[in-house]
């Protein structure tokens, strides 16, 4: 299998991390996260090193302090915000607090003639977000950028492969901040940035193979991109050897269970359906917090599987579509300092009684890569363009206990929702929607009677990846005929709301 050039990053705590690999990939250049406390020295066709931000301080008692010559003089390395910082503290600088926390836009007034700044005009916005700032960068460093607020907004260590940025280049308000890491990756590192689709295609196919043996592999299929995508890669491997089931829980959308089973016909897939929506209506009786609710979906989807693997005796393998965000939001990174947000059902070790083991083909893909493999399998891009839609389901979209009635109301505001939005020509537009059942009540009036019935709110994002999302701003007549034609045609609901908080400070989902 060919070896690719990588990059290692130095994940340091900040909630932006991952947007740093994103970054990277778009340049074709594969690279790794991992946490500054269990960071290899070396990983498998490594060329260089980048330091994430951090919400530490150099100066705060626990702050990350790895020895930081164990790259340096070895790799070309990178600091950006915490990791430049970390870098002048440990090579005879002065960190020092601000007068004022640095945080937004700003412009780079000051430009040295330099390989990581190739390119980059003046005047180019960048984001900062820091407590701290560089007062001296120590003696072998070179200010290469400034801003108006900021003299060292960017350093190198002369004689040395090593350059250090006090802005966050790989989030979006960063203009050529995509420029700035692609000169860093593909013309300092030197990678070839050949770590493409097709190629993960291929490597994927001829690792599973391996990976696999003679094995038996059964999964889950959802309709989604993620399940999708890792079906079709898995069958490519091992061709009808792979066992597909689509478990109907209960908290599908309207008609879902019929659709998915009928798109997969023609794909060469063999997928059973399997009803178990009693199962999980009994395991998530009278719960109603969120967490509680995602762990007794994702018992009870393990305890299915466990079941229709003892039809399949042979089945060695569970297979799954987890997805880097997945991964992320419910672990710390590899271990690492980022801040657990929420669990995933189709995430982490299965219970020792079961005896499959997992694969997980798209484990460090980010959706828009998942999307893009899967164009490169041939997959429908009806498919490939649907939204995300969680693996708890509407289980999670109904705030409070679940009952079908509720699910049943869910599933019509729902309908009328997302057929609007492809109607309108905005399905495409936007990222992910749904709708949300809320365990509130309200009064209104139809007609000449006064009502007391449930709220509904609309959620629609954009977003790349899901691990940031802005809210849509879509057409407020379109928001009103949908509101209108929900209250009018679901018995049950007389107000909708639209949710207009992005992710930070919100998620995506409301659970």
């Amino acid at each position: 299998m060919k070896q690719h050039e990588s990059i290692l990053i130095l994940d340091f705590g900040s909630q932006v991390t991952q947007l740093i690999a994103r970054r990277i990939r778009e340049s074709n250049v594969y690279c790794e996260i991992h946490p500054w406390n269990k960071a290899p020295d070396e990983i498998p066709g490594m060329r260089g090193v980048i330091f994430s931000g951090s919400p530490f301080s150099v100066h705060q008692e626990g702050a990350p302090m790895p020895d930081i010559h164990r790259w340096i003089g070895k790799f070309p390395v990178l600091g950006i915000c915490y990791g430049a910082q970390l870098i002048a503290h440990l090579s005879g600088g002065s960190v020092v607090r601000s007068t004022h926390r640095e945080y937004g836009r700003a412009h780079l007034t000051h430009l040295l003639h330099n390989p990581i700044l190739e390119g980059i005009p003046m005047q180019s916005q960048v984001w900062m977000s820091h407590g701290d700032t560089i007062a001296d960068a120590g003696p072998d460093a070179e200010i290469i950028c400034s801003t108006r607020d900021v003299q060292c907004a960017g350093y190198r260590l002369k004689g040395k492969e090593v350059y250090a940025v006090q802005f966050h280049p790989e989030v979006y308000h960063s203009t050529d901040g995509k420029a700035l890491l692609s000169n860093f990756v593909i013309g300092i590192c030197g990678c070839k940035g050949d770590w493409t689709p097709n190629s993960f295609v291929d490597e994927t196919v001829d690792r599973l193979q391996h990976q696999l043996g003679n094995g038996k592999v059964i999964m889950g299929l959802s309709g989604g991109v993620d399940s999708t995508v890792a079906a079709v890669l898995i069958h490519r491997a091992i061709g009808n050897r792979l066992q597909c089931i689509f478990v109907d829980n209960g908290l599908l959308r309207k008609n879902e269970f019929e659709d998915v089973l009928e798109s997969y016909r023609g794909m060469g897939l063999q997928v059973k359906g399997v009803d178990a929506s009693n199962l999980f209506y009994s395991a998530l009786q009278g719960l109603t917090d969120p967490e509680k609710k995602r762990k007794a979906i994702g018992a009870t989807f393990i305890d299915v599987f466990d079941q229709e693997s003892k039809l399949h005796d042979d089945a060695q393998w569970l297979g799954q579509g987890t997805i880097y965000p997945d991964v992320i939001e419910s672990v710390s990174v590899s271990g690492g300092p980022s801040q657990t947000i929420k669990s995933h059902h189709n995430v982490g070790g299965l219970p020792d009684y079961m005896k499959l083991q997992v694969v997980e083909p798209l484990r460090l893909l980010f959706k828009d890569e998942v999307r893009r493999v899967g164009h490169a399998l041939g997959i429908d891009p009806v498919i490939l363009g649907r939204h995300p839609f969680p693996g708890p389901g509407l289980g999670i979209r109904i705030l409070g206990d679940i009952t079908r009635e509720k699910v049943a109301l869910l599933q019509e505001a729902d309908h009328i929702w997302v057929k609007c939005l492809r109607d309108a020509g905005l399905y495409d537009q936007v990222w992910q929607a749904g709708a949300i059942l809320l365990p509130i009540q309200s009064v209104g009036v139809m007609g000449d009677e006064r009502t007391y019935e449930k709220t509904i709110a609309l959620r629609a994002v954009s977003s790349t990846d899901g691990m940031t999302a802005d809210w849509s701003r879509l057409p407020h007549d379109f928001l009103a005929e949908v509101s209108n034609e929900i209250i009018n045609k679901v018995k049950g609901i007389n107000r909708v709301v639209y949710d207009i908080s992005s992710k930070p400070p919100a998620t995506i989902e409301w659970e």
